[in-house]
């Protein structure tokens, strides 16, 4: 692994940025298509970039129809890349932490990598201790999905497809999926999902984005402050299962119904490593699109807002980040250098008969929203 000096790695990606801001520029607003190198049975992976007419730029790649780049601008002005990901395709080859990625066909985890559905058992891989996570060993984040401009009224757009077939990573039904990521001009990435199969199964996609409001090459993000507004959360084992209890935040290190810095209690937090990794019941109850989350970077005074369709949304801290991982630029990501808010169904639903269902049957459309929007907010008073 090569080191890089702090101001090496600054200059490092503060060249990236230019660069990617002089392609935006270059091009204005609207869809760029590149290519982004091929997997090594030589299948072609292409980026998409996406530049809204504010100047801020999305790129999307078809490899796990992974967001890559993010670069929205701080309080003055200046463009900033806030998620963790890699320079070149080789990072996300070699394996990561499912940086960007839209991951299925179940997002988080099921217990045991087993379930039972209309009297048969399913058996899925144990790729995360004993459970079954984000899909299996090759899930989406792992597979190269077909892309195609779209036009949509509210900014530049790009939808991306999979076919999963019947049996995939244990999973019974062919199921069809449709991811559309659009930069709005109102400073918002919306990512919207539809899914259809013809046998019932479990469906819960989301993406899984690593912020960092700062910067994804900048320090840590345990001086942001959050907000979730939700009043429960599910509890879970030692192996990250919910218990099947859902039980209040208020009086725990889990309550964040007011914004509150995320490294005020999180020793407090369980886990090993300590952090958060938690989902979040929100107070919609997935009824309709809603305010789910509120992050705060007073460095950057970048603001990021998190609306959704969904009934939950997992909260992690990047506790599993140990410096292994070298970045953008040449950045090293050691633990809590990102967190994800992750639009989602509960953890192991299919074995919980009290959670919201995520069963999708035949005749029937999954579909999702969730919404990224983008402020700025001055410094607060007497701040230097």
């Amino acid at each position: 692994m090569t080191s890089h000096s702090s101001s090496e790695t600054v200059l490092m990606c503060a060249a990236l940025l230019v660069a990617l801001g002089a392609m935006a520029s270059a091009a204005g607003p609207g869809v760029t298509v590149s290519e982004f190198g091929a997997t090594p049975e030589g299948t072609p992976v292409e980026q998409y970039v996406l530049t809204n007419a504010n100047g801020l730029s999305a790129t999307i790649m078809t490899y796990g129809a992974t967001l890559t780049h993010l670069l929205v601008p701080d309080r003055d002005g200046n463009l900033g890349d806030i998620v963790l990901g890699f320079d070149s395709l080789d990072g996300y080859l070699a394996g990561h932490p499912y940086f960007g990625s839209t991951v299925g066909r179940y997002a988080n985890r099921i217990a045991g990598g087993k379930f039972t559905l209309d009297g048969g058992e399913y058996t899925l891989a144990q790729n995360n201790g004993p459970n079954s996570l984000h899909g299996g060993r090759k899930g989406y984040d792992k597979v190269v999905w077909q892309a195609k401009i779209v036009r949509r009224a509210a900014g530049p757009a790009a939808e991306f497809t999979y076919f999963s077939p019947d049996g995939e990573e244990g999973y019974p039904g062919n199921l069809s999926v449709r991811v559309v990521f659009t930069l709005t001009n109102k400073d918002e990435l919306k990512i919207e999902y539809w899914a259809r199969t013809d046998k019932p199964t479990p469906v819960n996609l989301t993406n899984h984005a690593y912020f960092n409001l700062a910067g994804a090459e900048n320090r840590g993000i345990l001086g942001h402050r959050l907000m979730l507004d939700a009043d429960r959360y599910t509890p879970v084992d030692d192996t990250l299962i919910p218990t099947g209890e859902i039980a209040p935040v208020a009086g725990t290190a889990l309550d964040f119904s007011r914004l509150k810095r995320i490294g005020k209690d999180i020793k407090q937090a369980g886990g090993d490593p300590v952090g958060y990794d938690h989902n979040f019941v929100l107070n919609s109850k997935g009824r309709s699109l809603s305010l789910a989350a509120r992050a705060e970077e007073a460095g950057s005074g970048r603001v990021l807002e998190m609306y959704t369709t969904e009934p939950g949304v997992q909260f992690y801290s990047g506790n599993f980040l140990d410096g292994s991982l070298t970045g953008k630029g040449g950045a090293i990501y050691e633990q809590y250098h990102g967190f994800c808010l992750e639009a989602q169904h509960f953890p192991d639903t299919p074995n919980q008969p009290g959670f919201p269902s995520v069963i999708l049957d035949p005749g029937r459309v999954y579909r999702q929203t969730t919404v990224y929007r983008f402020l700025t907010k001055p410094p607060r008073r007497g701040a230097q």
